[in-house]
């Protein structure tokens, strides 16, 4: 029986020749990435004993979830960051400055997901990495400090689902949409400790960033990673920036999975996910017509420049709705870079958008965006749990850039296709 894509990287990386589900293994991760949680997580690493980071190369930091520091607890943490990073040699480390923006973002970009790779984060959407063939998984602080100290973890692996997608999205339906409509058919926790393998036709035709918006959500119905198969636009996407050598891992044909899905993308159409929860999916028409304070395009999962440009088609010429505030925050700064160059920054501001420093922001509910009682938003983030933008008498909606650009035009949810 034939290996599964999670079954033979861990055991390549455990150096065994053959692993099956629930076997646990001690693997060496190829990078390791944390955010503003690293301050936390030197505290516990201090606490250990231990002098060094058992490899700093490997070590990557971007500032991303408060920047500018918005309270002085974070440019407290910001701070001790620094130093840490000082004094241990950190190469990696992407500061509050023009070169970085988003982790998950950075990470990409900057050539650190590697096909082949095993990459662990202090933060739940590392996951988006699998997007480029990597083996990519969050962990705890505790976890990190572990790593950063041992250079080691024990991971059990895990059963396997494929998802094969075929056909072509109709007009104003996005990646945002079928991966909102997997959430919704298998559940919170659907996929709990799972490897999601994307594959199919449609699959191959998707952009790398459509591929990353899949894999950014797989840990919304409990996965342990999500997988594409690394192919063309994948190696030319890495060729002049990728920090290593690589290889590509594909499973094989006759591997066993616990299911194997099938979703026609012909067959959908544009989704939100209303409160509280992520696999509470109903179709954008559902819930036409209420009423939004605010919108948001941005986050690691929708703040690249295929969907500011996506928003910028919708809105240009036009005014967004009085009484709505759209707040646009680019993935990273090469993305407002470009965004700026072609054009669309000045198409969403003449809007009446409002362009904020890129970084994790309202998405969390640390600054730039934090909603007050009783208001509505809807966003192009990973979650929509109670309080999550700052306020549990707060309400979000999860849509697609598309339909978020819409309803910030018409002041109320609306399905992108009444204005494409």
């Amino acid at each position: 029986m034939g290996m599964t894509f999670a079954e033979k990287l861990l055991s390549k990386k455990a150096d065994l020749s053959h692993v099956k589900p629930g076997d646990v293994v001690i693997v060496e991760p190829d990078r390791v990435l944390s955010h503003d949680n690293a301050a936390a997580i030197i505290r516990l690493f201090k606490s250990i004993g231990v002098e060094k980071v058992w490899a700093p190369e490997k070590v990557v930091i971007v500032l991303d979830h408060a920047v500018p520091a918005p309270t002085d607890k974070h440019a407290n943490n910001h701070k001790e960051i620094r130093e840490f990073v000082a004094e241990q040699g950190i190469q990696y480390f992407y500061d509050v400055n023009s070169d970085g923006g988003v982790c998950h973002q950075v990470f990409c970009e900057e050539g650190f997901a590697l096909p082949s790779h095993l990459i662990l984060g202090s933060d739940s959407h590392t996951c988006t990495y699998g997007a480029f063939g990597v083996f990519a998984t969050g962990i705890g602080r505790s976890e990190m400090a572990g790593v950063w100290a041992l250079g080691q973890i024990w991971l059990r692996v895990p059963e396997s689902i494929k998802i094969e997608v075929v056909g072509e999205f109709p007009k104003g339906v996005y990646a945002k949409d079928l991966i909102l409509r997997i959430i919704g058919d298998l559940g919170a926790d659907g996929a709990d400790y799972k490897s999601v393998e994307f594959t199919g036709g449609a699959i191959r035709n998707m952009s790398i960033s459509e591929r990353m918006t899949l894999c950014n959500m797989v840990i919304e119905m409990g996965a342990k990673n999500g997988f594409i198969e690394p192919d063309a636009k994948t190696i030319s996407y890495l060729q002049s920036i990728a920090k290593g050598r690589f290889e590509i891992i594909k499973p094989d044909e006759d591997a066993s999975y616990e299911k194997v899905l099938t979703y026609e993308l012909s067959e959908l159409e544009p989704l939100v996910a209303k409160p509280h929860n992520v696999d509470n999916v109903s179709p954008v028409k559902d819930v036409a017509g209420l009423k939004i304070d605010q919108a948001l395009i941005g986050t690691c999962t929708n703040g690249r420049l295929d969907d500011l440009e996506i928003a910028a088609s919708i809105l240009g010429g036009k005014k967004i709705a009085k009484g709505v505030r759209l707040i646009v925050i680019p993935a990273s700064w090469r993305v407002y870079r470009e965004a700026l160059r072609r054009g669309i920054v000045e198409t969403l501001v003449e809007a009446g958008a409002v362009i904020a420093p890129p970084g994790c922001g309202p998405c969390m509910g640390n600054h730039l965006g934090i909603l007050a009682p009783g208001e509505v938003c809807i966003s192009t983030a990973n979650r929509n749990f109670k309080g999550r933008m700052g306020n549990p008498d707060s309400e979000i909606y999860l849509a697609s850039p598309a339909t978020v650009a819409a309803s910030a035009l018409k002041g109320v949810i609306t399905d992108p296709r009444e204005v494409l």
